[in-house]
């Protein structure tokens, strides 16, 4: 089949769940011979990367602004799509959803993957929140298939749209190599901080971590894996509330990324809404303790298999940290255990079968 991949900013994956997401379908579906293509932004993959193990990239322009663009790298690559005769036209996240109908109207087989309902982050405005309420619907009732993240994504969009969605949830890769460069340049010791890593965007809920942090009592250190998503002005609030013993870090990807998961006393996930993280899928593949907001889409995949607070509580979030840090022999035997479940549970070689029963299917 030729597919084409549209929404996400591109591969190889910096930053972003569905950079990450697209990219570990994208080069499995190219090995089991497919054509496929993934469009990709100039701000987020070198414009002259034509290709990455196997898989077609094609860059295209957009405005790189907060509001417009994805919306418009969108419109200039669904047309692209159509042109080029793509099999499947695969759109992922309600905004580029919006552009679903039209290569179905021209006789695309035509795909959209939700991965959250991004119309409730709290970066958008009314107007922009609106716009991206009517791409979930469009996504959720126009095109040959409907897929979400989690389970708990799946159930909501059947209830409020009607709609028949299948779950397809993302799934980890465990990277081999290790970077302890990281570790020596921040002056990290091994087991000796405890560890947030994504965007700094408020509904990931940094903020409610650097204010339970303050006071901390241990000797650990915080360490801050990310930056800003369109959102300077709140990481230039994070950065000023932060106390001392906080490390921010900016992006990290590869090998140190793989570094400082393995040798993390403790990750946290403080967030107010997610789809299905894939950093969540990572911690727990790398076998780290975990301490996490106790929203639906976190507990389908944490279980029993690490600590949870109330969300937006800071209170319950300062108690939590103390009672993890307290308990670490016994978590990390925990985590132990959770790392084999999550990667047979959670493997993208089987999540990229089912993705391709559904367009055989609506093929």
């Amino acid at each position: 089949m030729k597919i084409a991949m549209i929404g996400q900013r591109g591969i190889p994956a910096l930053f972003g769940g569905p950079e990450r997401h697209v990219e570990e379908l994208a080069v499995r579906l190219a090995a089991r011979g497919h054509d496929v293509t993934v469009y990709t932004r100039p701000s987020y993959t070198d414009p002259g990367l034509l290709s990455y193990r196997g898989v077609h990239l094609k860059s295209l322009p957009s405005l790189a602004t907060k509001h417009l663009d994805a919306i418009t790298h969108s419109v200039i690559c669904t047309l692209h799509a159509i042109y080029s005769g793509a099999d499947i036209v695969h759109f992922h996240a309600a905004g580029p959803g919006l552009l679903c109908w039209l290569p179905r109207l021209v006789g695309r087989s035509v795909i959209v993957t939700l991965h959250g309902q991004d119309w409730r982050r709290q970066k958008w405005g009314g107007f922009a929140s609106k716009v991206l309420r009517i791409g979930e619907w469009v996504s959720a009732r126009l095109p040959h298939a409907t897929i979400c993240v989690s389970s708990t994504l799946k159930q909501e969009i059947d209830r409020v749209y009607g709609a028949a969605a299948d779950f397809i949830p993302n799934g980890v890769s465990v990277v081999a190599e290790s970077d302890t460069g990281i570790l020596e340049k921040n002056h990290l010791k091994k087991g000796g901080y405890v560890l947030f890593a994504a965007r700094l965007v408020p509904e990931k809920g940094c903020h409610h971590l650097l204010a339970a942090w303050a006071g901390n009592q241990s000797d650990m250190k915080l360490v801050i894996a990310g930056d800003s998503g369109f959102s300077d002005a709140y990481v230039d609030q994070l950065k000023a509330a932060a106390p001392r013993d906080v490390v921010f870090l900016g992006w990290v990807y590869g090998a140190q990324l793989a570094t400082l998961f393995r040798n993390a006393a403790l990750f946290v996930m403080p967030s107010d809404l997610e789809g299905m993280p894939i950093a969540l899928l990572e911690a727990l593949g790398y076998g780290v303790p975990v301490l996490a907001s106790d929203i639906p889409e976190i507990i389908e995949v944490l279980g029993e298999w690490g600590a949870t607070f109330r969300t937006n509580s800071v209170e319950d979030l300062r108690e939590q940290l103390r009672l993890c840090l307290a308990d670490l022999p016994r978590r990390k035997k925990l985590a132990a255990m959770a790392s084999g479940r999550v990667a047979e549970q959670y493997d993208w070689d089987a999540i990229t079968t089912s993705l391709l029963e559904i367009y055989k299917r609506v093929t």
